[in-house]
Parts: structure tokens; sequence; C-alpha cells
């Protein structure tokens, strides 16, 4: 009986919502565009962890460089010949990068140069060229954004300044796949000498060494080894790289959630105007419930099930949007957050996940104190006396 009672209690709260709609719409809309901007920065931040996990299982588990007054400068090659004693690396590889203001365009370019063979999973590398192959002497992989800004009409060649503004020409030898955008969008790959005549670095000097082990297990090992042997070297595991990125998404995403929790703390402050401000036909309504039958408590769960419904539409809805604004629309409402300083954007081609813990929060931060909100009201509705408003 008790259960049956419960589904009229809702059948009528269906037809009293339909009856308010204009103002019940009003609410849900509210409600749904907070719940989308909360859902969408956390997919967007957990999109992109799981990109960077994913993206950096492939890079060096070690790397080194050198530092002097606390800043990053050039590591001789040499330094090799002192690492090969340490049991357990299995590769070292020399790696220049850098970026290249190109004034021209006004972007900035991220230049890359190695020798892929010398690295594990170095061949792999050509998997990702869309057109074309991997750089010979004198030749560069251009990611999209690079070989849009570059490239010319008709011709495979383009020039870059080295730092005393003579020319550098380089030709195209193919472009990275836009599935890759997210980290070669704006890069220029090219061999470790093209790398090193362009930025006029001197001989044997290069920007750090990538090290990989044979073991995984040994990472932490080798590389005390490593800082040990090398006092005047900061070692970067890749394990700490992760960590940086999860720390950085987690703080951009804390920092707009505290942000947006404004926006949550006004709609609760306009639901419960909305709900404690009953006007003189709601009013009416809960004399003539109360004349007929109905309890204090029937009241207070007719208003309980409406909160119910209204928030759980809302959630529903703004959820959703949140997917497919992250999904289908690359989270374009927070691309000038997370794009950073570059000129180049990449397309953000992100894939949601709904993830449990995650949407219990949302949940938490929207819909409970929504109908928190809509306690006190509901009871001072629900204590009417039923003559109140017939007289």
């Amino acid at each position: 009986m008790s259960f049956e009672k419960q589904l009229n209690i809702i059948d009528y709260s269906l037809s009293s919502i339909w009856r308010r709609r204009v103002k019940s719409m009003g609410v849900m809309v509210v409600f749904a565009a907070v719940i989308f901007l909360l859902a969408s920065f956390q997919m967007t931040t957990k999109a992109l962890t799981n990109v960077a996990r994913d993206t950096l299982v492939s890079a060096p588990e070690i790397t080194v460089q050198k530092m002097r007054a606390g800043r990053q400068e050039s590591i001789p090659v040499a330094y090799q010949t002192e690492l090969v004693s340490i049991r357990g690396i299995k590769t070292i590889t020399p790696r220049i990068w850098g970026y290249y203001f190109h004034e021209t365009k006004g972007a900035n370019l991220t230049i890359l140069g190695l020798d892929p063979q010398s690295m594990p999973f170095g061949q792999d590398l050509g998997q990702a060229i869309d057109s074309g192959r991997l750089p010979n002497e004198h030749e560069a992989v251009l990611g999209q954004g690079a070989y849009a800004y570059l490239s010319s009409p008709g011709s495979a060649m383009f020039s870059l300044f080295r730092p005393d503004l003579t020319l550098k020409a380089l030709t195209v030898s193919g472009t990275f796949k836009a599935s890759t955008d997210l980290l070669t969008y704006d890069t220029l790959f090219m061999s470790l000498a093209d790398a090193q005549d362009l930025f006029l670095m001197p001989e044997g000097m290069v920007t750090d060494l990538c090290v990989t082990v044979a073991n995984p297990t040994e990472v932490p090992t080798i590389s005390k080894k490593i800082a040990a042997l090398l006092p005047d070297t900061r070692v970067v595991t890749r394990q700490q790289i992760q960590k940086t990125y999860q720390a950085v998404f987690g703080w951009r995403s804390g920092f707009a959630s505290i942000c947006l929790l404004t926006a949550l703390a006004s709609f609760i402050i306009f639901a419960w105007d909305k709900a404690s401000g009953l006007t003189p036909e709601e009013k009416k309504e809960i004399s003539i419930l109360k004349i007929i039958g109905w309890q204090t408590s029937d009241v207070l769960a007719l208003r309980f099930w409406e909160g119910l419904i209204v928030s759980t539409v809302s959630f529903l809805v703004g959820y959703t949007l949140a997917y497919v604004h992250v999904a289908f629309f690359e989270a374009g409402l927070f691309r000038p957050i997370l794009i950073g300083w570059s000129v180049l954007h990449p397309a953000l081609r992100l894939l949601p996940t709904i993830d449990l813990g995650e949407t219990l929060l949302v949940l938490c931060l929207t819909v409970v104190p929504y109908l928190a909100a809509t306690v006190i009201p509901a009871w001072r509705s629900a204590i009417i006396p039923a003559d109140s408003a017939l007289n």
C-alpha cells in the first residue's frame, strides 16, 4: 500500500511540474548549465590525464640534463662514456630539442633532433608519419600545424634562421598523422646534426641524454646511481613526468572548479528562493490537498519527489551535454584555459570516460546541495494550515 501511495505521489509530482512548467524549466535550464560546466571540466581533465599517460608510455625511462645555477644547459655527449659503466642501462640516446620562434608567422615551433635508430622503439616512429618517410640529412618531418605554417605551394623546401641570422634550408620528407597532433602539431623532427646546426650548438653538446633500462623495476636505483656519478646533472624519470602532468591538469581543473563553485552557490540561492517563495496558487493547492486528507508527511514527500525529478533530469541533461561537448566539440569552451601559451593550437581529440568516482563527485556537488536547499522550504509549505489560502 505504501509503495502504491508513493507511485501516486510521484504521478502527482509529475503533473505538478508540468502545470508549473515555465518555472520548472527555468530551474532545470540553470541547473543543467551548472552541471554541464562542472562535468565538462572533470571529463576534460580525466581525458587529458589518460592521453598523457598513454603518450608517455614510449618516453625514455630516464632523462639526464646538465644543470648550472639552477638552470638547464647543454650536456656533453661524452657523458655517455661515464654512464655505460652502470649495469642495467640498455641504451643512451643524445637528443636536441628546443623552441624556434618564427617571427614572420609569430608562432613558436618545437624542434626535435635525434637518431631514431638508437632508441628501442625508434623504428616505430615511422608509423606516426602520414605521408613520406623518416628524415635524412637536411630533411625534416613536420606536424600538421607546422606544415601549414611553413609549406609553400609547389615547393617542399623551407628555410629557418640560425641564431647568427644565416639561413638553413630544409626539405619536407613527410608529415605526422593528425591523430598525433597533441604531441606533434607544432613539431619539426630532424636529424641530430641538423638540429645542432640550426641552433649552432657546439660540437659534442646536446640538450639531454635519453636513457632506457633493461629492467623497468630498476629505474629508481639506476637514476640514483646516475645522480651520484654525475652530480652536476638532473635525473628525471618517466614516472616523475607523469606525476607532473597529473598535477598540472589537476591544478587547472581544481582552479576552474573552485571558480565554478561560485556559480553553484548562486544556483543554490536561486533554488532556495524559488522553493521558498510560494505563489498564492501553490498555497491554495496545498490547502486543498490537506483538506482532502493529505498529511504533512505526504506534502513533504510531494516536494521531495518534485526536487528529485527536477534535479535528476537536469543532471542527466547536463552530463550528456558535457560528454558531447568534450567528445565532439573538443572542449571548445575551455580551450583558452587548456591550450596554454602556444600560437599553434592542436585539435583536442579527447575521448571522455564515464568514471563512477567523478560522476559521484559532480552529483554530490550539485544534486545533493539542491535537495538540501529545498528541505526547509518544503517543510514550511507542508505546515500551511488547511484553510489559510481559502479565506
